[in-house]
């Protein structure tokens, strides 16, 4: 494995907890270790118990170790969008070179320029995302390096999120005993798997309908403009399920995943099965046009409220269409009933790699993607957060060929500093 890198992701989802493990060699992804347990200590896409927050990510990890015997010790943390605010940043600086020549650390510079705005004292800065560059009088350059100026600017996005809600994620990821090399808003992640360039420059909405909550994330113009959180998803669907056919909710859920259809005209009702009935020795019979019924109302509420979001964001049509992704999006009639409701052309993504072809890892797979292009971007020089991820993965995996016990690890060589934002956000609970 001398030519290849080793990437970690880590998806702390509601209804499950993700770990993708990721090698890179010769510029090909491939997913050689997966972690997938059921998430216990989530509600609504929040943390809501530390603890079980815990031991769900140290099962998971364990479960990807297990798979291809790796010790994982530093991951890449996706972060939900339910307390994300973006809001546009600009920042100007002097080319410092004496030829006049962009260097890497002239476009580190004005990404931190653009990071100096007053932010609301509870929330914290995630990342910067760049929308153009402009030198002296030429704009809309994408990577100024290299070029010959006198002023560097940059046109971004500011990331930020609520500082409370942040470092309690952050925390459960490092008393699980791993340590964050870069965290990455999942929307933004999901998207550069699943989202074609010409889908993004056109417009296109992304809905990932997970278990506990559907986010809605908007591109535009090439880059991410708005993302927000519904509170409802396939969990919701579990506990209607649940109190409609007096079932137990794990019968419930495994009824939704085996018999489940969302598009009540394509059900089938020769497709006959029994239920048991919570409290008693008993079942019922059920078809899967009852079930469908159910299903379908509950989908149909939420990409109702998906069109809400979009109209109160002021979008009245998409000209890119939808793309659905999620856990929930692999049930039959779902691509149906959002043609249906949207009126709009509708497809579902997934990230195409053995062992993940399904629509629950996308945001999985996509942070491990969007951190292949920071340590790609960064090649040149160090810089922000996903740098130290890329020297991180390639120098701290203990890789073991088959397993045994584990060897002593050597002292890790001290980080280079110029990654003071996302130390700054460590601090905060590292000690």
């Amino acid at each position: 494995m001398n030519n290849s890198e080793i990437y970690v992701s880590l998806d702390i989802g509601t209804s499950s907890v993700k770990v993708i493990i990721g090698e890179m060699v010769n510029d090909t992804l491939n997913i050689i270790g997966v972690g997938n347990v059921k998430s216990d200590g989530l509600k609504k896409g929040s943390i809501v118990d530390i603890d079980e927050t815990v031991h769900s990510i140290q099962r998971a990890v364990e479960q990807a170790e297990r798979m291809i015997g790796m010790d994982i010790k530093k991951v890449v943390v996706g972060i939900s969008g339910n307390h994300i605010m973006l809001q546009p940043c600009h920042g100007v600086v002097a080319v410092s070179s004496d030829n006049k020549e962009i260097t890497e650390h002239d476009v580190i510079r004005v990404r931190e320029a653009a990071e100096l705005l007053t932010i609301p004292a509870d929330r914290e800065i995630v990342d910067v995302l760049p929308i153009y560059y402009k030198v002296d009088e030429l704009d809309e350059i994408s990577d100024p390096r290299g070029m010959i100026g006198v002023r560097l600017e940059m046109r971004g996005i500011l990331i930020t999120a609520l500082r409370s809600l942040l470092h309690n994620t952050l925390r459960c990821v490092e008393r699980a005993g791993l340590e964050i090399t870069d965290i990455a808003l999942q929307p933004l992640a999901a998207g550069s798997l699943v989202l074609s360039r010409d889908e993004k420059e056109l417009g296109v909405a992304m809905v990932d309908i997970g278990g506990g909550s559907t986010t809605l994330a908007i591109f535009e113009h090439g880059h991410l403009k708005h993302t927000s959180v519904i509170p409802i998803g396939g969990e919701t669907i579990t506990k209607d399920l649940s109190i409609v056919l007096r079932t137990t909710t794990e019968d419930a859920e495994k009824i939704k995943i085996k018999h489940g259809h969302a598009f009540y005209d394509d059900a089938s009702e020769d497709e006959v099965f029994n239920i048991p009935i919570i409290g008693s020795d008993q079942v019922q019979p059920c078809n899967q046009l009852m079930i469908s019924e159910i299903v379908e109302a509950r989908m149909t509420e939420i990409f109702d409220l998906v069109q809400d979001e979009l109209s109160r964001l002021g979008y009245s049509d998409v000209p890119g269409g939808f793309v659905l992704t999620g856990g929930v999006v692999k049930m039959p009639g779902v691509l149906e009933l959002a043609g249906y409701v949207f009126q709009n052309r509708v497809r579902t993504a997934e990230p195409n790699y053995i062992g993940v072809r399904e629509p629950q890892y996308t945001t999985a797979v996509g942070l491990i993607k969007h951190a292949c292009k920071k340590a790609r971007m960064q090649a040149g020089g160090t810089s922000h957060s996903g740098a130290v991820a890329a020297a991180a993965e390639r120098n701290d995996l203990n890789i073991q060929k088959q397993p045994q016990k584990p060897k002593e690890r050597t002292e890790q060589k001290p980080v280079e500093k110029g990654d003071s934002k996302f130390k700054k956000i460590l601090g905060y609970f590292f000690e």
